[in-house]
């Protein structure tokens, strides 16, 4: 009888500890990036990269959620485009 691996165990443990600022999970996801881009990482160290990063993804996501909906509180539900800023010469 072949015994199959189980996925949580071939994988490795992905700390699920979140950063306590915006900056601080940007800065580990850019250090992540870098890694893995860098080659420095195993499959396995990868593949908990990976993890690890789509987790602060969704974190900085929340808080960018969390900050513009307070944006639209302060501005009345109504968010304004952003004019264009013109060069004079």
């Amino acid at each position: 009888m072949a015994k199959t691996a189980k996925s949580q165990d071939a994988a490795p443990d992905v700390p699920q500890d979140l950063p306590e600022t915006y900056e601080a999970a940007l800065a580990e996801l850019e250090k992540l990036v870098g890694r893995m881009e860098g080659g420095e990482l195993g499959l396995e160290e990868s593949l908990g990269a990976y993890r690890r990063g789509a987790v602060l993804v969704k974190y900085c996501q929340g808080l960018l959620e969390k900050v513009e909906q307070q944006v639209k509180v302060l501005e009345g539900e109504t968010l304004k485009p952003l004019e264009p800023v013109r060069d004079e010469f």
